[in-house]
């Protein structure tokens, strides 16, 4: 396929859009949050429980888990977790607990995590890299269940995560211990279990799979934590196996309380600067920008186009969620290693996210063709709202067409922090105006 290239015939089709200025926005939530430095003691804390740390006993050999999701402060909350095993008198290894990510290779799982400072050096111990995996069971569904087996061959597991709501289905539980313990323990084998009666049932196997795992002995323990809307950590919470399903379901209702938004709620286009795994396993989470993979979640804002510009360094080729823009970039089409996306869709069973829109030669355009192809819009007066990520939506740009009625308070939260002015495109018409 050849690529669409800077000032060729589609550039002048689109060359007279005019792109609206566009003024600084801050979004404000509720800040509850636990500082990096006091992580490490909120975690001893937890785990200094007696009912956590009389369940580690000296010479045992544990395993912790690490996803593959761009979690703040994970090298900080696993390394806290690999420290108390060790004042315990036990040996704590960590195990990259990410399903099919990483191309699905024990190599592609260790560099996922090096890029979140997850290293043997970073934490004081082995990382045991491997895609085998061990039967543990069968649901009485029929559905077998898998776990890797360095994970299986401890004498126990740690599982460490993050509880979110998922970006294609709704359920009691969605992102968190019981889909590490199913999906990302699980390689990419069990995943593919997991995932194989689609989305619109995966609801009902998570936790079905989830107790299979638990009912087995070797989870010792979750300690998960919660995120606010500013992507800090707010809450971390040591949780005993037979409690997890039911506390998680629980917790996800206090991560869903706590979930950012774009205030605005509605848009004729969004533009994202940058996707990638390490902002959501679709590379923007839907939840925010409404652009979701399956009928099965909803929600974010409502939108008619979508562009995104860059792919992050962190995502290491897997440019998931591709399929949900209305347009990417040159940039972000070079940068795609199916072999690292690919496996991705495979085990899920979902093929849009990697399926590739329009391609356009740089921002300009592609923020042009998003104005263009709207339908029922004054481009005079196009709503544009545009982000650095879906991660990070404190501060953030909207076009002029917002101005007035967020200097009349008509969205609560949302502050104007300058005046409208013209983007700014460099000569190859990347976006340089900085949000």
């Amino acid at each position: 396929m050849k690529e669409v290239v800077n000032n060729g015939i589609v550039s002048g089709l689109l060359k007279d859009v005019r792109i609206p200025a566009m003024f600084h926005a801050e979004q404000m939530f509720p800040r509850k949050k636990i500082d990096p430095q006091d992580i490490p003691d909120a975690v001893r804390k937890q785990l200094s429980q007696p009912q956590f740390c009389g369940r580690i006993r000296p010479g045992m050999q544990i395993a912790v888990t690490a996803g593959s999701r761009g979690i703040r402060n994970v090298d900080i909350i696993t390394r806290a977790i690999v420290d108390f095993v060790y004042s315990c008198g036990a040996v704590p290894f960590i195990v990259p607990s990410m399903g099919s990510h990483g191309g699905a290779s024990a190599e592609g799982q260790k560099e996922i995590l090096a890029g979140y400072g997850i290293t043997e050096e970073t934490m004081g111990c082995e990382i045991r890299s491997c895609m085998d995996t061990v039967q543990v069971g069968t649901t009485a569904h029929g559905k077998p269940v898998y776990m890797d087996r360095n994970a299986w061959d401890s004498d126990g597991v740690i599982v460490s995560c993050r509880i979110k709501p998922h970006n294609a289905f709704r359920g009691r539980v969605e992102s968190g211990p019981c889909k590490m313990m199913t999906v990302g323990l699980g390689k990419q084998k069990g995943a593919s279990f997991v995932h194989k009666d689609g989305m619109n049932h995966i609801a009902e196997n998570i936790p079905e799979m989830a107790q299979v795992v638990i009912d087995s002995g070797k989870i010792l323990f979750a300690i998960p934590c919660i995120e606010n809307a500013y992507d800090e950590t707010m809450l971390l919470e040591a949780i005993l196996p037979e409690q997890i399903i039911p506390r998680e379901e629980e917790l996800l209702k206090i991560a869903f309380a706590n979930m950012p938004r774009l205030i605005v709620g509605e848009s004729d286009v969004l533009i994202v600067d940058e996707i990638g795994k390490n902002y959501s396993g679709t590379g923007t989470d839907p939840n925010i920008t409404g652009t979701f993979s399956t009928p099965y979640a909803s929600g974010g804002l409502k939108v008619q186009r979508t562009c995104f510009l860059n792919l992050s360094e962190a995502s290491h080729g897997n440019g998931l969620g591709v399929g949900l823009a209305s347009t990417i970039t040159n940039k972000i089409f070079r940068a795609l290693d199916p072999e690292k996306m690919y496996p991705n869709c495979i085990t899920s069973t979902v093929l849009t996210s990697a399926m590739i829109p329009f391609v356009a030669a740089n921002d300009l355009d592609a923020i042009r063709l998003c104005i263009r192809t709207c339908n029922g819009i004054d481009e005079e007066n196009v709503r544009i709202v545009r982000i650095a990520n879906s991660l990070h939506i404190g501060r953030i740009m909207l076009s002029e067409a917002y101005y007035a009625d967020v200097l009349a308070g008509k969205y609560p939260g949302l502050k104007a922090l300058d005046e409208p002015s013209e983007p700014i495109f460099d000569e190859e018409g990347n976006l340089i105006s900085a949000i």
